[in-house]
């Protein structure tokens, strides 16, 4: 895709201080286009070094992690591989200062039938290659109408807290981690909220073993948030988490990991507990600092194994 870089569809200045789109849709058309033929082949030769090509940030992580673990236990690749289809694309371009940019592809996907992939491209500098750093997937009625300037491009939001909204971008991974250990009312009731620490509480304790959790932000600059001001004045913002969930069993026994693909990433001898190590990728509406209903809906969650380790 190096041949892509080139075409930026933005005006070089000094300083990168004006205000220009991040890309053009002929070109996002182009990325989105190389990214699903790469993904392809990098999902059948189960290639996670092919896939880092397209794929960085969160979305990179998780899915490396699965396609080595997923090549450890088929060295021959995936036969069976059902290519993925992504079309009637649409394109949130936002005008952006400086670097890094992003834009997200809105698509139908095969994977997903009656739903809309949301697909965050992001690059770092002018020589650099677009790479998808999120996914999120949502029902047409859950896709927040965008705020919209006189030529159609989207508002990309600052992740501080000038973004003018009920909960900056930037501190959204740690107000999530927070309050899946503590609750509270940041975010509203649902499966991927309220729903999961009741889970949690139910399964804590089983027959034999103990379960417990740790949540902790995302600080590496690697999985930064990126939002979108919706027309409400909110914002649609994607972020990261990580989530570990250590499993003690009694003693006189040993933990039992029997699937394939933990045990292909899994480090250290279980003796007594196995951690699972989890990266998960959220989208939320965030509304507006002064809405008056300032709660936080988390709309998608995308959680995948990234290691485990035995003790």
């Amino acid at each position: 895709m190096a041949s892509l870089a080139g075409l930026t569809g933005c005006v070089t200045v000094h300083g990168e201080e004006a205000l220009v789109p991040a890309t053009t849709e002929a070109e996002a058309a182009k990325v989105l286009e190389h990214f699903t033929e790469t993904n392809n082949e990098a999902n059948r030769a189960l290639d996670a070094e092919l896939n880092a090509t397209i794929e960085t940030g969160p979305l990179g992580t998780v899915d490396q992690a699965g396609l080595r673990a997923r090549r450890a236990v088929h060295p021959q690749g995936n036969p069976d591989h059902r290519p993925l289809e992504l079309d009637d694309a649409r394109f949130l371009i936002p005008r952006q200062a400086g670097w890094p940019k992003f834009f997200v592809a809105d698509t139908a996907s095969d994977r997903s039938p009656g739903k809309r992939w949301l697909l965050v491209f992001t690059r770092g500098g002018i020589e650099e290659d677009w790479k998808a750093s999120y996914l999120s997937v949502l029902a047409p009625a859950a896709m927040p109408e965008f705020e919209r300037d006189g030529e159609g491009h989207v508002e990309a939001v600052p992740v501080d807290e000038t973004a003018g909204l009920a909960l900056a971008p930037r501190d959204l991974s740690g107000a999530y981690a927070d309050y899946l250990r503590e609750g509270g009312d940041t975010f509203a009731d649902g499966a991927l909220t309220s729903a999961l620490r009741e889970r949690r509480k139910e399964t804590a304790v089983g027959s034999g073993s103990r379960t417990e959790w740790a949540d902790l932000p995302a600080e590496d600059a690697r999985y930064a948030p990126v939002g979108l001001r919706t027309r409400d004045g909110g914002a649609l913002v994607f972020f990261t988490t990580h989530h570990q969930m250590r499993q003690t069993v009694a003693e006189g026994y040993r933990p039992q990991v029997k699937d394939p693909y933990v045990k292909a990433l899994l480090e250290g001898t279980p003796r007594q507990s196995v951690t699972y190590l989890r990266l998960a990728l959220q989208v939320a509406a965030v509304p507006a600092a002064d809405a008056a209903d300032p709660t936080v809906r988390l709309l998608y969650r995308l959680q995948r194994l990234t290691g485990a380790k035995g003790e």
